[in-house]
């Protein structure tokens, strides 16, 4: 039996990760949930929140948006519209990113545009948790 499992990570940009790791562990909408080499096939939503995967015994921290994950007992693959690695998310950038959503948010805006604004809000309060988390 196996002690990793492998975890790809891909956005519309790019693969953003790929590599063989001991856990991850990941926001689902039923709360933060532990993935391990052989656990059982899963097919779940990501919510944004903050992703951890531990490989050689550290853990790397990473924000994630909404995206879908599907887990057999080898392999760990998620599609998401966000992967940020902690030490990457620049935090002023993201704060005004933010305030801009939640001003946004007081305009008259169609159900559309709503969705889209919360969204955004959503991933920039997920990069701005893992950061501050990480100081």
């Amino acid at each position: 039996m196996s002690n990793t499992i492998k975890l790809e990570i891909s956005t519309p940009e790019a693969m953003v990760y790929s590599d063989d790791v001991e856990m991850v562990t990941i926001p689902g909408v039923e709360g933060q949930m532990g993935l391990l080499p052989q656990h059982t096939r899963l097919m779940t939503y990501l919510v944004p929140g903050e992703m951890i995967v531990r490989k050689d015994g550290h853990d790397q921290f990473m924000a994630v948006g909404e995206g879908l994950v599907e887990v057999t007992n080898t392999r760990v693959s998620i599609a998401t519209n966000m992967a940020i690695a902690a030490e990457k998310i620049d935090e002023a950038t993201v704060e005004e990113a933010r305030q801009r959503a939640a001003a946004r948010l007081k305009e008259k805006l169609s159900s559309e545009e709503v969705a889209s604004v919360n969204a955004s809000l959503a991933r920039a309060v997920a990069q701005l948790n893992v950061k501050r988390r990480r100081r």
